[in-house]
């Protein structure tokens, strides 16, 4: 089980965070999220050192605008969190191959889960990307601490790897291996798990690691 943290800004937590040795770090890149990292300075994310992920995460943002920051901050990964389309990231994967960097950017595409969603949608990003992301549908674009309905996601019939995530928390986080889905591939922990936004409480991380772990 992957274990990714989000809304990572503050430099002293996220190397506190990084001794912990997550799979993934996030950083929002959000200007209307209480977690908006702004415009750090890379030795922020020189703090998070193999084979801790490094992740942005946008939302409806241009192509242009988000391999700069790859590029700039040598992102691992990029989490699409708005109502990108399947075309987006199909000519958003073209964009990264033709960047020509060294290691392959994974993409990752979120969605809002409802009772109204309809998952057969996905099929139409299944080529383009390398995970789901499954939230709670919010106005926020993520980090609301809210959970939704797990049950729904019996309804997902496709076969690409997810990230769960919606108001994960040291009271729910031992249920997650109740839903045997191989297919599940992480949890995402962010709002749940803070001091305040955008400042994570590390020993309560470390106590989920362990749950996640053991």
């Amino acid at each position: 089980m992957m274990i990714k943290v989000c809304g990572m800004r503050d430099s002293a937590n996220v190397g506190q965070l990084a001794e912990l040795k997550p799979d993934y770090m996030g950083f929002i890149f959000y200007s209307d999220s209480k977690r908006f990292i702004g415009t750090p300075g890379t030795e922020l994310f020189s703090l998070v050192n193999s084979p801790v992920k490094k992740v942005g995460v946008f939302v409806n943002e241009a192509m242009d605008v988000v391999a700069d920051k790859v590029l700039q901050y040598q992102l691992d990964a990029v989490q699409l969190h708005g109502e990108e389309t399947g075309e987006f990231c199909r000519s958003f994967k073209i964009f990264l191959h033709n960047m020509q960097t060294e290691k392959h950017v994974e993409i990752i595409k979120a969605f809002g889960v409802s009772e109204e969603f309809d998952f057969k949608a996905l099929s139409a990003y299944e080529d383009f990307v390398d995970y789901f992301l499954f939230d709670t549908k919010t106005a926020l674009h993520g980090g609301s601490g809210v959970g939704f309905d797990w049950d729904l996601l019996k309804r997902y019939n496709g076969t690409k790897p997810y990230f769960l995530s919606g108001g994960l928390s040291l009271e729910n986080i031992e249920k997650v291996a109740l839903l045997k889905d191989i297919r599940l591939y992480g949890v995402d922990l962010n709002s749940r798990f803070e001091i305040e936004p955008g400042v994570k409480d590390i020993e309560m991380l470390k106590l989920a690691f362990e749950l996640i772990r053991n």
